[in-house]
C-alpha cells in the first residue's frame, strides 16, 4: 500500500517547492512547520521582551510611551503561549508520536494540516492591530495584558479583530488535540498497550483531553467579552448587574488547566531524555503516568489561586490553598523519579542531558515559589509584584521552553541524519542557563521588595536589580539567535548520525521502551 503511493507519488508530480509544504499531509513535515512557526514567534515574542527589559532598565521613561509598554507585556505574553510553547510542543507531537507508537502517520492528515495552517493567519491578526493608528510607536494592539481581564479589555475598540484571533487559535489546538488522541487511541503497534508507551506519548495523551477540555471555557469567555462590548450584555458590567469577578473566575478556569498543558510534555520530553543519558529505564513508569494523571485532573480545582486578593470567603481561600498545595506532591513523585533514574546511572552529559537536568533542578525551583504563593495570606503580599513574574518565568522558560530546546537537540540527528556540534550545543546551554537566571532571579528580591509588575516606570530603590536582569534579558535573547545558528549549521551538514546515535544501552537510544524489557525497579529482581 504505501510503496503504491510513494510511487505514485514521484511519477504522478507530486508538489514540490512551496505547495509541498502549504499542502501536506504527512506528520513530519507538519512537524517541521509547527516547529519553525514556533521559533519565529520565540524570537518575535523575545523582541518584545527586549523592548520591556530595555524600558525598565533605569527608572523614569526612557524607550517606549506607557500604552505601547503596555502593548508588548500584552502582546509578549500572548505569543509567548500561543504563538511559541503550544505550537513548540505539537510540533515535536507531530514528529515523535506516530513514530513512538509505530504508527505510519496522525490519524487525520488533512485536519493536521489544516489545525497548523490556520495558526500563522491567527497570530497575523493577533499582530495587526500594532501596526496601525499613526506611528509605528502609537500602535493599536491590545494593552490590557494576556489575561484581557474585564472591564479593562472592554475599552479595547479593536476587541473584535482581537477575539477572532483567539478563537482561530482555539479552533486550533482542538484539532491537534483530537487528532493526537485519536492517533494514539486507534494506531498503536501491536503489542503496544497502553501502559508500553512511552512517556511523551503519555504525557500529550493526557495534555490532549485538558485541551479539549478547556478551549471552549476560553472561547466563551472571550464570546461573552464581545457581547458585552457589541450587543449589549453585561456580563462583566456591574451597572448591568454583571461581576468583573466572574471574568476571572471563567478566564482562570480555562488559564490554570493551560498552564499545565505547558508543562505535561516537558515532563514527557525528559522523562525520555534522562534514561537514555542515564543508560538506565525510568524508574517508577507507571507511577509517573498516575502522577500525569493526577496534575491534569488537580489543575482544573485550583482555578482561584489566581485571585487570592478579590475578596474571596475565606473558606474559599482556605479550599483553594489546600487544592493548590497538593499539587505539589505528584510533581515532587515526577521529580523523585527523575533523580532516582539517574541515582548510580553511568550517566554523560551530551548537550540534551544538560538541558534536561537543568530542567529539572530551575523548574522544581519555579515550583517551590508557586508553593509559596498558594498558600494564600503570604500570596496577599507577592500578589502582582514582580516575585509573580519570576515565578511563572521559572516554570515557562526554564521549564517548558528549555524542555522543547531540549527535545530539539535530542531529536535533531534523527530529523536531520546530521549530529548537533557538542562544542556549539554546550555554548549555547551555559549561555542561556547563566543568562536566564541573572534575568530572572533579581525579579524575586525586587518582588519581595515590592516592585508592581506590568509598571513601566519604578522608584529608585528598585533600580539596581533591574539593570541586573536586564543586562541578563538581552544575553538570553542573543543567546536564542545563537541557537539559530547552531539549528542551521546542524540542517546543512555536520557528523552522520548513526542508528545508535545517542549510545545508549540498547534500545535506550531514541524511543526507550518504557517499561523496561528487564524489570521496572518496582519488584525486586528474581535472581536466576
Amino acid at each position: 500500500m504505501s510503496t503504491a503511493t510513494t510511487h505514485d507519488d514521484h511519477h504522478h508530480g507530486a508538489p514540490s517547492g512551496i505547495m509541498r509544504w502549504i499542502t501536506t499531509t504527512n506528520h513530519k513535515d507538519i512537524g517541521t512547520l509547527y516547529l519553525w512557526f514556533a521559533f519565529i514567534n520565540l524570537l518575535i515574542g523575545g523582541a518584545m521582551a527586549m523592548v520591556i527589559r530595555a524600558e525598565l532598565f533605569q527608572p523614569g521613561m526612557q524607550v517606549v510611551d506607557p500604552n505601547f509598554f503596555n502593548m508588548m507585556t500584552t502582546m509578549h505574553g500572548l505569543i509567548m503561549i500561543f504563538g511559541a510553547v503550544m505550537p513548540g510542543f505539537v510540533g515535536l507531537a507531530n514528529w515523535q508520536i506516530p513514530m513512538m507508537i509505530g504508527a505510519p502517520d496522525m490519524a487525520l492528515p488533512r485536519m493536521n494540516n489544516w489545525s497548523f495552517w490556520i495558526l500563522p493567519f491567527a497570530a497575523i491578526m493577533l499582530i495587526a492591530p500594532m501596526f496601525t493608528g499613526g506611528a509605528f510607536l502609537d500602535g493599536q494592539g491590545p494593552a490590557f495584558g494576556w489575561t484581557m481581564y474585564a472591564p479593562l479589555s472592554l475599552q479595547y475598540d479593536k476587541l473584535s479583530f482581537f477575539i477572532f484571533a483567539v478563537h482561530m487559535l482555539g479552533f486550533s489546538s482542538i484539532m491537534g488535540a483530537i487528532n493526537i488522541i485519536a492517533t494514539i487511541l486507534n494506531m498503536r503497534a501491536p503489542g503496544m498497550t497502553l501502559m508500553k508507551m512511552p512517556l511523551f506519548v503519555w504525557t500529550w495523551f493526557i495534555t490532549a483531553f485538558l485541551l479539549i477540555a478547556v478551549m471552549p471555557v476560553l472561547a466563551g469567555a472571550v464570546t461573552m467579552l464581545l457581547t458585552d462590548k457589541y450587543f449589549g450584555t453585561s456580563f462583566f458590567a456591574a451597572a448591568g448587574g454583571g461581576d468583573p469577578v466572574m471574568f476571572q473566575h471563567v478566564f482562570w478556569f480555562f488559564g490554570h488547566p493551560e498552564v499545565y498543558i505547558m508543562i505535561l510534555p516537558a515532563f514527557g520530553v525528559v522523562s525520555q531524555i534522562i534514561p537514555t543519558f542515564a543508560r538506565k529505564p525510568l524508574f517508577g513508569y507507571s507511577s509517573m503516568v498516575y502522577a500525569t494523571a493526577s496534575i491534569a485532573f488537580l489543575s482544573f480545582i485550583v482555578w482561584a489561586h489566581h485571585m487570592f486578593t478579590v475578596g474571596m470567603p475565606v473558606a474559599g481561600e482556605l479550599y483553594f490553598m489546600y487544592a493548590t498545595v497538593m499539587i505539589a506532591v505528584p510533581t515532587a513523585v515526577k521529580v523523585f523519579n527523575w533523580m532516582a533514574t539517574m541515582w548510580r546511572g553511568s550517566m554523560t552529559f551530551e548537550t540534551p542531558m544538560l538541558w534536561a537536568i537543568a530542567f529539572v533542578f530551575l523548574f522544581s525551583l519555579g515550583g517551590f515559589t508557586g508553593l509559596m504563593m498558594g498558600i494564600a495570606p503570604a500570596d496577599m503580599q507577592y500578589h502582582d509584584t514582580y516575585f509573580i513574574v519570576a515565578h511563572f518565568h521559572y516554570v515557562l522558560v526554564t521549564g517548558a521552553v528549555f524542555s522543547i530546546i531540549a527535545a530539539v537537540y535530542y531529536w535533531l540527528p534523527k530529523w536531520t541524519g546530521h549530529m548537533v556540534n557538542e562544542t556549539h550545543g554546550k555554548i549555547h546551554f551555559w549561555w542561556s542557563t547563566i543568562s536566564v537566571n541573572v534575568l530572572f532571579f533579581p525579579q524575586h528580591f525586587i518582588g519581595l521588595a515590592g516592585m508592581p509588575r506590568r509598571i513601566p516606570d519604578y522608584s529608585v530603590q528598585f533600580a539596581d536589580w533591574n539593570m541586573v536582569s536586564s543586562i541578563g534579558g538581552f544575553a538570553f535573547g542573543l543567546a536564542q539567535v545563537y541557537f539559530l545558528f547552531v539549528l542551521i549549521k546542524t540542517i546543512k551538514g555536520g557528523e552522520k548520525a548513526t542508528d545508535q546515535v545517542w549510545e545508549g544501552a540498547e534500545g535506550l537510544e531514541w524511543t526507550i521502551p518504557s517499561p523496561a524489557p528487564y524489570h521496572t525497579f518496582e519488584t525486586a529482581p528474581t535472581v536466576k
